[in-house]
Formats: structure tokens, sequence, C-alpha cells
């Protein structure tokens, strides 16, 4: 097989594993919510710096995901867990904000924090099942592609980098709803998605106990 047709086949079979998984629609109301209060430099910035971290994270995970993994003795559904419980508590947050100071309640995330790295790079662009996708990619490599390697990995790098892209244009794109909707739209739409980031969490709690126990859960 050529080299260039080795190429094309990992950029689309990344893309079309990792797209579905990553799903930067689910990500954009998220978004949108967290960076309500923001100027749209700030949230423009947010938005870029989420991709770069996410793109990071799973690069990393895609070179060195196995040795990490083997070193702290992490498993899969171990990431499943700690990803569910993090989307757990974020979401809990949103859907009871905690009041201010002056007796109303803080439903939106203040312009000065920073929430490109968490929780938008992690875990909701690269949270445990786009993680679990390049660490099996990674081991499908090494197991099906010996002498290869240096094509391979740069069709599923280049595969991840047209995903990220693809999450940031989404992103940019969402912050034009911002003036559609209003504060008050976009409190309301805050807790909704608090509520169903709660169940997504609970999702991945129960996904990573059941494949920890090998036991299926019925959905």
């Amino acid at each position: 097989m050529a080299e260039g047709s080795i190429i094309s086949e990992a950029i689309a079979l990344t893309i079309g594993a990792l797209f579905p998984i990553m799903n930067p629609f689910s990500t954009a109301p998220l978004f949108l919510s967290l960076t309500a209060k923001m100027e749209p430099a700030k949230r423009n910035r947010e938005a870029l710096m989420a991709c770069i971290y996410a793109f990071g994270i799973l690069l990393l995970f895609l070179l060195l995901g196995a040795a990490i993994i083997d070193f702290f003795g992490i498993s899969v559904p171990g990431i499943r867990v700690a990803g569910g419980l993090i989307v757990s508590v974020i979401g809990i947050r949103m859907l009871f904000p905690a009041p201010s100071r002056h007796g109303e309640y803080a439903r939106l995330t203040p312009a000065d924090e920073e929430i490109a790295f968490t929780p938008l790079a992690m875990p909701s662009l690269a949270g445990p099942g786009s993680i679990s996708v390049v660490v099996t990619a990674a081991t499908q490599i090494r197991a099906h592609h010996a002498g290869r390697y240096p094509e391979v990995y740069a069709g599923v790098i280049a595969g991840i980098a047209v995903t990220i892209l693809i999450a940031w244009l989404v992103l940019r794109t969402a912050t034009s709803l911002a003036r559609v909707l209003g504060a008050a739209g976009i409190d309301a739409m805050t807790r909704i998605f608090g509520f169903l980031l709660v169940c997504i969490g609970m999702q991945f709690l129960l996904t990573g106990i059941s494949d920890f126990f090998g036991i299926k859960i019925a959905a």
C-alpha cells in the first residue's frame, strides 16, 4: 500500500472514530453558558486554548498513553469513572449555582475564570471516550502496522488535528447565539445543560464501573 494511501486511510479512520465521541456540538452549549459574561476577545481565546489543550492531551495519550497507563496502573474504566465524577460536579454547579455576596445567584461563570483546560478541554473535548479512542489507535498501530509507524502516526495526528479544527469552528460559531438568547435564555440553558451534564457524568461513571467489573448495564 502506498504511503499516501496509508496516511489518507489513517486520517479518515481517525476522524470517523474520534469526531462522534468528541461531539463538539454537545460542548457548544456548555461553552456558551460558561462564557456568557466574558468579552468577545476573552471568549474566543478560551475557545482557541481549549482546542489547543485538547489537541495536546490527545497527542500525549497517542504517543505515551500506553506507557502512562501502565506506569500509574490506570485503566480506561478508571479514566471513565474519573471523567464522570468531574462532569457530574460541573453539572451540579451549573444546576445549583452558589449564591453571591449580594444574595443573587451567581449562575454564570465569572468573566475572569479560566475554563479552557477544565471543563472544556478535559473532560468535554478530550474526555474519557476521546482518550480511549487514541489509546486504542496507538495499540492497534503497534499490533498491525509494524514498520509503517511514521506514516500511520502522521495520519492519526493529522486526523486529530482536523477534528480539533472542526471543534474550534463549532465553538466560535456558538458564540453568536449569545446575542440571540440573552441573559435569561443563557441562564435557563445553563440549568438545563447542568442537569444533562449530571446525567452524562453518571453514565460515564456507570460505564466505567461496568467495564471494570465486566457487568453489562441495561440502557
